[in-house]
């Protein structure tokens, strides 16, 4: 259950890359204070691990061991570093030691490096992660910082910047604030049940062949080669869109952003599983995390609730697929009409806890709540720099596990679009032809608003 990412640079101009990548080791390995629950480790009380949890201090952090240095074996290509980041997204994160890792990676062609970093997804989602990121960026290249970006300075550097000149409100007290979070949980889970009767409906009328363009968990998944155990082993890839041609088709449509993806990841799919001779005759269903993150909040560790997406990867035709794809989301986003964001996350927890179950029985691939999960993080719009090091891109890698052995996720940052994709190198082989199937399915999307 941990994700992360990895984020590619270019050495500045006139600098000695061995000398600036031990700056920024060193960065990582201070001392300071780091945001919470990065200097933490998970506790048990008396029933131990069948109780409750809780982060405790870890009195003997040791950064030298999250923080490692990598150098690729030449030619240092992409290949390679796809590699080695397959690699390290394959093993588990310690459980007697804080939940995160950071590897600095050297050796690739071209004057760059990479930041390959994972973090258990109890700490963070995924909107937190690519924040703490941007914690330590700048638009202006001439801007140095002298922290990590785990640290406290940095998130509370980041806070004011965002902040800029809006009025903040009163901040609560340190030793009120678990109390606060509980009392609006609690609260905000019994105004919940305003709106319970009218889901309860919906899925309801859904399960009874009566709920129209919307997508529920389990109802009609099929079971498909992508909805099997999964090992050990990873296979991650990595790719760049211009986010223009994906605005082109959007703007010719008339539909969101994220529906454009969809199809995109639908025609790709589609293609897939029929190279492999695996394709349902339903469709696939996908979860698509929302996040319900308000700009204010900078301190929640996950915020995001889902809807069911029909990807209707049974139809030939991009423009029927298309078309499934934006009656579906719609009927998932008034699903959520009306809803506070603690009211959003809470329900998707309510919705996905049998999912959880299953997967922690290891029957998750017996019983499909989705296909799969196509995640759309937005990010930076400008271009950014780290201590003079241009940002090149962005690249996801987020969690699979039994029932789920693909994870296709983005990050929108300038004027592209950062796509990373992780899978089980065993359930899902050949992952990487993923990548030539996608721009195929963009190539016939942008033939069919032009037709």
């Amino acid at each position: 259950m941990h994700v992360g990412g990895m984020s590619l640079f270019e050495f500045p101009e006139g600098t000695e890359p061995q000398e600036f990548m031990a700056g920024l080791d060193e960065l990582y390995r201070s001392f300071e204070e780091l945001k919470e629950p990065f200097g933490e480790h998970v506790a048990t009380g008396l029933l131990g691990p069948l109780g409750p949890k809780y982060w405790k201090q870890d009195d003997n952090l040791d950064l030298g061991y999250h923080v490692r240095h990598s150098a690729l074996p030449k030619p240092g290509r992409y290949r390679e570093l796809f590699s080695l980041v397959s690699r390290l997204h394959s093993t588990l994160l310690d459980r007697n030691r804080p939940l995160w890792e950071v590897n600095l990676i050297e050796g690739l062609q071209d004057r760059r490096f990479a930041v390959y970093a994972k973090y258990h997804h109890a700490a963070v989602d995924g909107i937190a992660a690519l924040r703490m990121t941007e914690s330590i960026l700048s638009a202006d290249p001439e801007t140095r910082v002298d922290y990590s970006p785990l640290s406290r300075e940095a998130h509370e550097n980041f806070k004011k910047r965002r902040a800029g000149r809006r009025k903040r409100k009163a901040e609560v007290p340190l030793d009120d604030s678990a109390f606060k979070q509980v009392s609006d949980v609690l609260s905000e889970a019994f105004g919940l049940t305003g709106k319970s009767l009218e889901i309860a409906k919906a899925y309801a009328g859904t399960w009874l062949g009566m709920g129209g363009n919307l997508s529920v968990p389990w109802y009609r998944v099929p079971r498909s080669a992508l909805n099997r155990q999964v090992g050990g082993a990873r296979r991650f890839v990595a790719q760049t869109w211009k986010a223009e041609r994906l605005e082109t088709i959007r703007q010719a449509v008339g539909c969101t952003s994220n529906d454009v993806v969809l199809a995109m990841c639908s025609g790709a799919l589609r293609r897939y599983l029929l190279n492999h001779g695996e394709l349902p005759e339903r469709s696939l269903r996908v979860m698509v995390p929302v996040s319900v993150r308000t700009s204010e909040d900078f301190d929640s560790s996950n915020a995001v609730s889902t809807i069911t997406a029909n990807l209707g990867t049974r139809h030939a035709d991009p423009e029927q697929r298309m078309e499934t794809i934006m009656n579906s989301t719609r009927a998932g986003k008034a699903l959520l009409e009306g809803l506070s964001s603690v009211q959003a996350s809470l329900y998707a927890g309510v919705v996905h806890s049998p999912m959880l179950l299953a997967g922690l029985l290891g029957v998750g691939d017996r019983f499909p709540a989705f296909s799969t999960i196509i995640s759309n993080v937005p990010g930076p719009r400008e271009k950014q720099y780290w201590n003079g090091a241009p940002l090149l891109g962005t690249y996801p890698a987020s969690a699979v596990f039994h029932g789920f052995a693909l994870n296709i996720t983005l990050i929108s940052y300038h004027d592209q679009l950062d796509f990373g994709i992780i899978a089980c190198r065993r359930s899902v082989p050949q992952v990487q032809r993923m990548i030539d199937y996608m721009e195929e399915a963009l190539v016939e999307l942008e033939a069919m608003v032009d037709a």
